[in-house]
């Protein structure tokens, strides 16, 4: 259910104001006549404005051309913007609504916060094929506050959208409305003006000044909090990247709370809160792992000359995975409707307000310590992986001990979070080309190849023993399997040298 992306500027009106002769500007030929509207809008927030803390509104709008539900949320320098229709007899948000932000509200009831009125003429201003650069809406506003006990306020303001017009033409518009006495609006919405001083101030960027070792993690803390809330309705709509961000965001969060604890309240639970973390961690991970694979292994199929492929081995492949993913992602919808994941929200948010709070101060050699230490920490388990000799043939590792196939992707797991700290403490050193948090990705990549074609090699010998019980032809999946298991040997002889790389680059960064 994805948004389209806004695009438009906000304008401060002179009481004398007049809209200029805009043809010739930002390839604009023809001003088309006005379009009177009246607009009625009701806005709906939680309780504690959880919403507009996030910058996102949400409206039910009457009159106009897009009556209905318009949820609006930031999308870089822009908004983006998703609209639902609505019904007559009901005044809730529907669940298209609700679902998409539930990581903002914690599950709290919507309810009304403001009525803007809007008395509008749009013009819409045409290029000479006939297409729509943009539309100029000159409104007159009357807001009225249901949240707190603000008076009624009216005022005029201009909006220009860009509908098929690129950028550039909207910055030519901008200038000649500028030169004509408008100003850019000072308040991000008309939700803002209505409310006033109830509405909540910008969301702080910084922990507290007084200690760079605090500020450091609580931004960072952060930055992995407001990746879960960003793409938690890109996750809902089934959007790919959404689910591979919200996941990168979980284990950078899993991580820090392992890496860092010492350092974090004394008082804070983060051994449950760490599991939590990896619950849905865990979730997330089912089903990017499914697209991952899939693709992996519909290049791997593709690859092979036709004559290798024998039966409809693409298809089988993909239908199967298909499958397992579906499951994945009902489990996954489930557990982001969950009371339990809206508690884990709420828990990040607690220890988030801890680490800005003013309690205490984390020096920055401490940080340092730590993270040297979580770098230590996977270089004693690849050390230790590649002691392990690999068994003979197919014989198996002594009783209770792990294989080196096992103790190598323990090392990857462990450079995964030792990267995390790097990330964590760079901002006190710069990020140099080269730096502990690049270099240590190259190698967890190195490592990371290796087990991924395990784990491929291993689904691919499931096929094979599901099309043989078949009676269908298993020889090409026995040419996968031997295709990975020698991608992964290749990928294990460049690791000496990403290890080198990773090591000088620690260097530069511990000292």
């Amino acid at each position: 259910m994805a948004g389209k992306l806004e695009v438009e500027r906000k304008y401060e009106l002179p009481t004398d104001f007049a809209l200029p002769a805009l043809t010739g500007v930002g390839g604009v030929e023809s001003v088309g006549e006005a379009d009177e509207l009246r607009l009625d809008a009701v806005y709906y927030d939680t309780p504690g404005l959880r919403l507009a803390r996030g910058r996102v509104t949400l409206r039910r709008r009457s009159g106009g051309h897009d009556a209905g539900w318009h949820l609006k949320r930031p999308s870089g320098g822009e908004r983006s913007e998703l609209q639902v229709p609505g019904s007559e007899d009901r005044a809730e948000p529907p669940g298209e609504i609700t679902g998409q932000v539930r990581a903002l509200t914690r599950g709290e009831d919507l309810q009304p916060v403001a009525r803007i009125r809007t008395h509008r003429f749009e013009r819409p201003l045409r290029d000479a094929g006939g297409s729509t650069v943009a539309l100029v809406a000159d409104d007159t506003v009357t807001t009225e506050s249901l949240f707190g006990s603000r008076p009624v306020q009216r005022w005029r303001e201009l909006e220009v959208e860009l509908v098929d017009g690129a950028r550039e033409a909207l910055d030519e518009l901008d200038a000649a409305l500028r030169a004509a006495g408008a100003r850019p609006s000072a308040s991000p919405s008309k939700l803002a003006q209505a409310l006033g001083d109830d509405y909540p101030a910008a969301p702080a960027g910084d922990g507290d000044g007084g200690s760079a070792g605090r500020r450091a993690l609580a931004d960072y803390l952060r930055a992995q909090r407001d990746a879960i809330v960003e793409h938690d309705p890109g996750v809902r709509d089934g959007d790919v990247e959404a689910v591979h961000k919200m996941r990168v965001g979980t284990r950078r969060l899993r991580r820090t709370l392992r890496s860092f604890a010492s350092v974090l309240p004394a008082d804070a639970d983060l051994d449950r809160l760490h599991d939590e973390v990896k619950w849905l961690t865990g979730l997330l991970g089912a089903v990017r792992d499914r697209d991952v694979i899939g693709d992996h292994l519909a290049a791997l199929v593709a690859g092979e000359p036709p004559e290798l492929v024998l039966g409809p081995v693409a298809d089988l492949i993909r239908e199967r995975l298909a499958e397992r993913r579906a499951a994945a992602r009902e489990e996954l919808i489930a557990g982001l409707d969950s009371d339990r994941y809206t508690r884990l929200l709420t828990d990040i948010d607690a220890l988030v307000g801890r680490v800005v709070g003013p309690d205490g101060r984390i020096g920055r050699s401490r940080l340092r310590r730590l993270a040297r230490k979580a770098l230590r920490r996977a270089d004693r388990r690849l050390a230790m992986a590649l002691r392990t000799p690999e068994p003979p043939g197919d014989g198996a590792p002594p009783p209770g001990q792990p294989t080196r196939d096992e103790r190598l992707h323990e090392a990857r797991k462990a450079y995964k979070r030792a990267r995390y700290a790097a990330e964590l403490i760079e901002p006190f050193a710069g990020r140099p080309a080269g730096s502990p948090a690049d270099r240590l990705t190259d190698l967890q990549d190195v490592l990371g190849a290796h087990q991924d074609s395990l784990v491929t090699g291993e689904l691919l010998r499931d096929y094979a023993v599901r099309a043989h019980a078949d009676g269908d032809n298993a020889f090409t999946y026995g040419l996968l399997h031997a295709r990975q298991d020698e991608h992964g040997r290749q990928a294990l002889s460049r690791l000496g040298k990403a290890r080198r790389r990773a090591r000088r680059a620690a260097v530069r960064l511990f000292g």
